[in-house]
């Protein structure tokens, strides 16, 4: 059961291996405990946005329909400016093309009318009733976020 043979080169080799593992891993906690607020939602945001991207990949931009190639963006119906509780909501952040989401400035008139057809009426009021309720995360939350939505994109 011993994890090498007997040769000092491979123990050393091995002993060399484990000690590297675990400065990477005490080095990536340290860095993460330097970490401010702003940089945990950042990093929430960039793995809930790869989750959105990929969610609505076959199903094309919400606000024109061209389907997606190459760069797209996840695109927010309510801007995270004016309606940061809503910034993580996943039925307010949909597949949008570049040139919707950045060029015509989220194309917000199209993007109501795709909206209403992907989500459903519904699901879409319940949204705006959403709009204005404080929604402040703590680090521990926004890290099981991040894990969950990574799960999510495994998942798909």
């Amino acid at each position: 059961m011993q994890p090498v043979c007997g040769n000092p080169k491979c123990i050393l080799e091995f002993k060399k291996q484990q000690d590297q593992k675990k400065r990477k891993a005490e080095t990536k906690q340290m860095r993460e405990a330097l970490y401010t607020y702003s940089t945990w939602l950042k990093k929430l945001q960039v793995v809930f946005n790869k989750y959105i991207r990929e969610r609505d990949k076959a199903k094309g931009c919400i606000s024109c329909g061209r389907s997606f190639s190459g760069k797209y963006d996840a695109g927010h119906f309510y801007s995270v400016g004016s309606h940061p509780e809503l910034r993580f909501d996943e039925d307010n952040v949909h597949g949008q093309c570049v040139y919707c989401n950045q060029h015509k400035h989220g194309s917000i008139a199209e993007y109501s009318e795709g909206l209403e057809a992907r989500i459903g009426v519904d699901r879409l009021k319940a949204l705006r009733g959403r709009r204005g309720q404080n929604l402040k995360l703590s680090i521990p939350e926004i890290k099981e976020e991040i894990e969950r939505y990574k799960q999510k994109i495994k998942e798909l």
